[in-house]
């Protein structure tokens, strides 16, 4: 026949008093022990989508799908589905104060197509980093890994490779259903 813990304690010598606050004792460091487990279970539960640190909801996933159009097309050097992207009232302060490098939709798309003719292979990577909201807004902070083959003439053809922290802004079109780029071109 076997002792419960609680018999094993008194028979060695410990009065009834000391057994019930050592057992009290071990039963709150079990809950304790307990709850923290399952707070950590829940809190580790959050989900990032693949290869990003962005959190798995719908949205967001709808957001890294329009970013993965919108990277293919640099990809691809397609002018016509960058600027099908960019919504007609796009404008780019280029982080500076003044409006001399302001760049809206006409001179995005006059930017592009020398781009095209410049550029003649492209490698463009992105790590999502955030996917924030404001108002009517979605922000997209990410870094990117961009390699471009430039035709300085047609026998002059080098790499170039840029890396760096980029934002674009988004607006959702709510009759349209679809995303287009504020800025961050």
């Amino acid at each position: 026949m076997g002792f419960s813990s609680r018999q094993w304690i008194i028979g060695n010598g410990l009065g009834k008093r000391s057994v019930d606050l050592v057992m009290c004792c071990m039963r709150r460091a079990l809950a304790t022990m307990a709850l923290s487990a399952s707070l950590l279970a829940a809190v580790g539960c959050t989900k990032n989508i693949p290869n990003t640190t962005v959190k798995d909801t719908p949205e967001n996933r709808a957001v890294i799908t329009f970013m993965e159009n919108y990277r293919n097309a640099v990809e691809s050097r397609d002018v016509g589905a960058l600027l099908a992207m960019a919504h007609p009232q796009y404008l780019d302060d280029n982080g500076t104060p003044t409006g001399d490098d302001d760049l809206d939709y006409r001179a995005l798309q006059r930017k592009l197509s020398r781009w095209r003719e410049r550029v003649t292979d492209v490698r463009y990577e992105i790590k999502y980093r955030t996917i924030t909201r404001e108002m009517d807004r979605v922000m997209i902070a990410y870094r990117y890994s961009a390699s471009f083959r430039i035709a300085y003439d047609e026998e002059d053809q080098r790499w170039s490779r840029r890396i760096g922290e980029n934002r674009l802004v988004l607006l959702y079109d709510d009759i349209e259903r679809r995303y287009y780029v504020l800025s961050g071109m």
